[in-house]
């Protein structure tokens, strides 16, 4: 579907239940109607390099695959996926009327309140939530795939390395300090990835390698109180096949950016219990690295919208976030500079 033709769904369309108060949420790959009861997630038809959604075939097979993939930590959200069909010039989600132009995934609409992102605001979540949280992740880990495929390492490599591109745009904004951050950091991560190759391929092999859920961060969890992770990867399996620590480095730096390291330690102390992966000195050296290229990403996903928009309350936002994700990796690789884990 095109953005007009979503419009049009939006204001006239026709909907298989009760969908009062309509509201559009667009992200850069795909169109989120929020309704009453429900929820429809609509792929926008796009080919990038990490993801193709360009036809209608690959869109259906991606939405199967997202119900699938996440009905693994989810009950009651994903519903199944819905048809959007043509009828001279109206758009009906269901039904049997008309040509099928499109597929929705379907969800229960939940309260955004119940957002871990949004409680995390309100310093409304608890030790016990982290707990609660710590035990379905390592519960979920040890039963999900364990993946035995070698691992490109390279792939790690480039995609910390992506942000030299950013380097310039911000340090013009930010001031030179952070040119300097960003060329140290990818020094750091070249000498830590080389000097660590052995441990990577070893903690594959022990089968730390999973099909894990690929972007567990707080806005993509609902503490109902029981905690709920949605919304995981399934565009691209090699961003959600990763060592268990990739996964639960990116939710521990995500604590750490709202300020809140006690609760980030909590979880991890916690879910290393549950889940002995973290064992070795080297291993927590792994973590704390897998947290620097967390926000690495965090910071040029940022610097990408700083550039996109041309809001200029929205650019300071997404400037300020990209300074502070910045200052979060480099804190994280001093440490490693500190302990010589990085350089002899």
């Amino acid at each position: 579907m095109t953005k007009e033709q979503i419009n049009r769904l939006l204001s006239k369309g026709v909907f298989p239940d009760h969908s009062g108060n309509r509201e559009l949420i667009e992200t850069h790959i795909s169109w989120v109607i929020i309704s009453d009861p429900f929820v429809y997630k609509i792929k926008k038809p796009v080919h990038y390099s990490f993801l193709n959604f360009s036809t209608i075939e690959l869109r259906k097979h991606f939405c199967m695959k997202e119900i699938k993939l996440n009905k693994r930590l989810t009950e009651h959200i994903y519903l199944g996926v819905q048809p959007i069909r043509k009828w001279q010039r109206i758009f009906i989600i269901g039904g049997n009327d008309g040509t099928i132009v499109d597929y929705a995934v379907k969800m229960n609409k939940m309260d955004r309140e119940k957002q871990m992102d949004n409680l995390l605001l309100r310093n409304k979540v608890t030790a016990c939530d982290i707990k609660s949280l710590a035990e379905k992740t390592a519960f979920f880990h040890k039963h999900t795939n364990i993946i035995f495929k070698k691992k490109d390492l390279h792939e790690i490599d480039k995609k910390f390395n992506d942000l030299k591109g950013e380097k310039e745009y911000l340090a013009k904004r930010l001031g030179n300090k952070y040119r300097h951050i960003i060329s140290h950091a990818i020094e750091d991560s070249d000498l830590f990835l080389e000097k660590n190759k052995k441990l990577l391929i070893s903690r594959m092999n022990k089968g730390f390698t999973r099909d894990c859920h690929g972007d567990l961060h707080s806005k993509n969890i609902f503490l109902l109180p029981e905690p709920v992770p949605f919304d995981c990867i399934e565009f691209n399996d090699d961003f959600r096949q990763i060592d268990v620590l990739n996964e639960v480095a990116f939710l521990c730096m995500d604590l750490d950016a709202f300020g809140k390291q006690d609760l980030s330690d909590l979880y991890i102390r916690y879910y290393n219990q549950l889940f002995h992966t973290i064992k070795t000195r080297q291993d927590y050296a792994l973590f704390t690295y897998y947290k620097a290229y967390r926000a690495n990403i965090r910071a040029k996903v940022n610097s990408l919208r700083a550039k996109s928009t041309k809001n200029k309350t929205d650019k300071t936002k997404a400037l300020g976030m990209a300074k502070k994700y910045l200052l979060l990796m480099d804190s994280y690789l001093e440490s490693l500079r500190a302990t010589k884990l990085i350089k002899e």
